[in-house]
Parts: C-alpha cells; sequence; structure tokens
C-alpha cells in the first residue's frame, strides 16, 4: 500500500494543481489552514459571518472552516475554550483531574476523525499530489476516519470511498449509506476492529486502479502532523483554562487510545510544552503493545494487531491495556437512566451526567486508563491528566443494547449498575499497564518492522529514521510549508475573495 512520503517538501504536478483548483472554484472551496484550525479567531470574519447560517452537519463547504476543537455546544459558534468536561472523584475514585476533551462538537460526523481526514487529504490537494476531477479518495478505516473522509471528499467535490470491516456499528453504516455517492462505494471488509490486515488487503486491491488514491490514516503523517497543531493547541489551551481558575496545577499525562495513533501525536505538543507523559492505550482482548500479541475486541476505534507508522513509540511513555467488557458495561452504566441515577446518587453532579452522552467506546475507554494512571502514579487534586472523546455515545446505541442484553440478561437494573460502578470505576486496577523503558519502546517499535517494511514495502532506512525525534520535528515543520500552499490556492480559486 502506498504510504506517505517521508520527504518534508511537497512535490508538485503544475497540471494536477490545475485540475484541483478548477474543481474548488467550480465547488466554490476555500481551505482553512491548520494555523486557522488550531486558532478559529483568525479564520476571516466573513467566513465566520457566513458560517451563522450553514447547518454545521450541512455537505456545505464552509464547514470545513469548522474542522477544529473550538465548536461550542451547538456547533454553530466559536467558544474561547474548547468543550470539555472535568471527572469529579465521585465517579472516578481519583482524586486527579481527569479532563476530557470532547470530540462530539465537530462538525459532519460528530468525531474528531474529520480533523484526520483532513489533514490527510489536504497537504496531498494542495501539492498537485491529487486530482479531484479524476481521483477517488479511499478511506480505509474502522468507522469514524472513512465517515469523516467521505465527508470530506464530499465538501471538496470529489469521490470518497469508505473500507471498513463488516461488524462495525450498525450506526456507522447507516450515515454513510446517506452520504456516500454510490452504494458501492462502501467496501466491507471481513472482522471486525481488530481485522486491520483485512482492511490492507482490500486497499492493495483498490490500488491497482490508478484512479484510487489510497489514505491510509495509519501511515498518512498528516494525521500525526495536524494532531499534533491542532489538537495539542486546543487541549494545551484547556489546560491553561484550568490553570488559571487554579494556579499550581500540574499536568501530568495525556492519555489516547491508539488506533491510527493520530490523535496521540497532541501529546507530543504538550510534553513539548509542559513535560507531561504520553500514555499509549490498546484493548487487552489484542496486547500487541504489551505482550506482542493479537486478538479480537470491541473497542471501536483504537489499536489492532500492529503498530501505525505515524506512531511515535520512542516518545511514548507508558502503555497500558483496557478490557472491552469494561467499556461496553460502562457505556451501559452511563447510557441508561438507571445507571445514570446511581451516579446521581453518588454525588455526580448533573453537570457531569449531562456530558455522558458525549463518551462513545473509545471515548470510556480513555477515561478508564486515565483513572489507571492516576492510581499507578498516586496524582493527588493538583495533577491533570488530558484525554479525549473521539466520539460520542449516539453512535453506538446498537452495541450498547447488545452490550446491555449480553451482560444483564435478566434486566438491567440498580444492583448491575453499582456492579459496574464498583468494579470498573472505583475498583479499578492498575494491572495491564507498563511504563517504557528504552528498550520497551525499541521493542514495540521494532514490531512495526513486520507490518511497514514486510507487508507494506516501506524501505527500511524509512522505517528506521522514525526512531529519531530529529525526524519527528522535520515532519512536523510541514505544516507550515502546507499553509502556504493553501494560501496560495485559495488565491488562484478567488473563493474567499466573493465571501
Amino acid at each position: 500500500m502506498t504510504t506517505d512520503s517521508l520527504d518534508v517538501e511537497p512535490n508538485l504536478a503544475p497540471e494536477t494543481l490545475s485540475h484541483a483548483i478548477d474543481r474548488l472554484r467550480e465547488a466554490e472551496v476555500a481551505l482553512p489552514t491548520f494555523a486557522q484550525l488550531a486558532d478559529p479567531t483568525t479564520i476571516p470574519t466573513s467566513v465566520r459571518d457566513a458560517l451563522r447560517d450553514i447547518d454545521p452537519d450541512a455537505p456545505h463547504p464552509l464547514n470545513l472552516f469548522r474542522v477544529h476543537w473550538h465548536n461550542d455546544a451547538s456547533r454553530r459558534g466559536i467558544a474561547a475554550v474548547p468543550e470539555h468536561v472535568v471527572l469529579p472523584r465521585e465517579l472516578t475514585g481519583v482524586d486527579a483531574q481527569i479532563v476530557v476533551a470532547l470530540g462530539d462538537r465537530f462538525p459532519l460526523i460528530h468525531a474528531h476523525k474529520v480533523l484526520a481526514a483532513y489533514g490527510c487529504l489536504v497537504p496531498r490537494l494542495v501539492a498537485g499530489e491529487f486530482d479531484p476531477s479524476k481521483q477517488r479518495a479511499v478511506w480505509p478505516s474502522t468507522g469514524n476516519y472513512c465517515r469523516g473522509g467521505v465527508a470530506i471528499s464530499r465538501l471538496l467535490g470529489c469521490r470518497g470511498v469508505a473500507v471498513l470491516p463488516e461488524g462495525m456499528s450498525q450506526e456507522r453504516f447507516d450515515w454513510l449509506e446517506d452520504w456516500v455517492v454510490d452504494h458501492e462505494d462502501v467496501i466491507r471488509t471481513p472482522g471486525t476492529e481488530s481485522n486491520v490486515k483485512e482492511i490492507y488487503d482490500r486497499c492493495h486491491e483498490l490500488e491497482l486502479d490508478p484512479a484510487n488514491v489510497i489514505l491510509n490514516q495509519f501511515s498518512e503523517f498528516g494525521n500525526h502532523i495536524v494532531h499534533y497543531a491542532v489538537t495539542g493547541a486546543a487541549l494545551d489551551r484547556v489546560f491553561h483554562s484550568l490553570l488559571e481558575q487554579t494556579p499550581g496545577l500540574k499536568l501530568h499525562s495525556f492519555i489516547s487510545a491508539t488506533g491510527s495513533a493520530g490523535t496521540i501525536g497532541a501529546g507530543d505538543y504538550l510534553k513539548e510544552r509542559h513535560g507531561s507523559l504520553i500514555v499509549a492505550v490498546e484493548a487487552a482482548e489484542c496486547p500487541t503493545m504489551l505482550a506482542n500479541g493479537f486478538g479480537q475486541h470491541n473497542i471501536q476505534g483504537i489499536g489492532d494487531k500492529h503498530i501505525p507508522l505515524i506512531h511515535n513509540v520512542m516518545n511514548t511513555d507508558v502503555a497500558l491495556a483496557i478490557s472491552d467488557r469494561a467499556t461496553d458495561r460502562v457505556g451501559v452504566l452511563f447510557g441508561t437512566t438507571t445507571g445514570r441515577e446511581l451516579l446521581r446518587r453518588r454525588g455526580v453532579p448533573d453537570s457531569v451526567l449531562d456530558a455522558l452522552p458525549s463518551l462513545g467506546l473509545s471515548s470510556i475507554c480513555n477515561v478508564l486508563a486515565a483513572i489507571k494512571v492516576a492510581k499507578q502514579f498516586k496524582l493527588g487534586p493538583d495533577d491533570v491528566i488530558v484525554t479525549v472523546a473521539t466520539d460520542g455515545a449516539a453512535m453506538y446505541d446498537s452495541e450498547r443494547a447488545l452490550a446491555e442484553a449480553r451482560h444483564f440478561p435478566d434486566g438491567f437494573d440498580t444492583v448491575g449498575a453499582a456492579e459496574i460502578y464498583g468494579e470498573h470505576l472505583l475498583g479499578a486496577a492498575t494491572d495491564l499497564l507498563r511504563e517504557l523503558t528504552y528498550e520497551e519502546r525499541a521493542r514495540i517499535f521494532n514490531l512495526g518492522y513486520f507490518t511497514w517494511v514486510e507487508q507494506q514495502g516501506v524501505p527500511l532506512d524509512e522505517f528506521e529514521a522514525r526512531r529519531h525525534q530529529a525526524f519527528w520535528e522535520a515532519q512536523r515543520a510541514r505544516a507550515a510549508g502546507w499553509d502556504a500552499l493553501i494560501g496560495e490556492v485559495n488565491e488562484r480559486t478567488g473563493v474567499l475573495e466573493k465571501l
């Protein structure tokens, strides 16, 4: 499978770029820069004024300027501080402040993967490496990334193809059917969350047709770069808002289930500024980082039997695992009236209960991992752990119903709610957690060889270059060059001048 070039400089193809500019002009598309998505107050006033009358879920090209963390609860205005919730001791059982940024404020798909999709396709577009008039953007994914890719493709006036396992939640497929140009553009592969290789195999077949461009989130460095620049800045702003309220707080760690390892790039941003730890999370049923392991799991949206090419493993401090039994059951607790009433009786404030629908399965996984970290490091009330809710519970209604029937066949009641609360929240253990030494990081890094060099054909020297932080610093420097190209493309289309 083709991977993103490791070269820092763009490879401009004038004819392809000309076609792209013509298509953008025709579709009346203006492109936001990475810097504008990191700080939406810099978006032109004319664009922000025009957005007031546009539905955040409509296939309108101006919604590209909403692909950031600063959308307010209505997703129509800009919040000074990204929407987040601070989980109290009454919910988590720990003194540390666990802060969760809410990804369901993103437009189009109610999930932050739309940002990753933008970060993967637009750099290729402005560098003359993708022709929207002739080529299809193929989005291999286990769910939200392919939805984000299909949405971004449609807004850019090109055709998007979703490739995902047939066992993913029905809500994902329902959304895709409403957004793709043709029903054939939803390709179902065998298996569930852990069957990533099957997705790759199908993409190898699609890649034989030059009209198909594979945008593999696991190897597209734009995914890492956009989260470093945009998600990192957003989370930094959240922490500083807390620091203003309570001087003396310390940012201890950033937690992220690895998935494609795009989001965890925000941890590099925070570590540079605060010295915080980077914690990578996987499913206990598929303990690849912890035990070179494999298996099936249902934490939809997180890591699966391989180490992504874009994971900066040598800068990762902790690896831990959460069971899908825990996320399924806590999803029932958070997603039912019975469960939320139990939490209310235990002192969880209504403001926090109102935020629980913003936590999908992988988001719950991140929260449970944060509790585990707080206990392992014996953190106190001045310690802050930051994580993200990648999407909301609405994407998992069918999964929650299945989990409730499976775990509580005689019906879910207060006793069942108390059981979940006691076992998975207050009683969370510190097992399946490893503080990574240099040797442990190297072991995990080396696991990537089998996927990327042997299977996917990445040159060995390019694979090895990723061991060194200088490589990652050079990658992140690409954002400024991409922003310059975006500015040039916008000038040539003239779309912004008409607003």
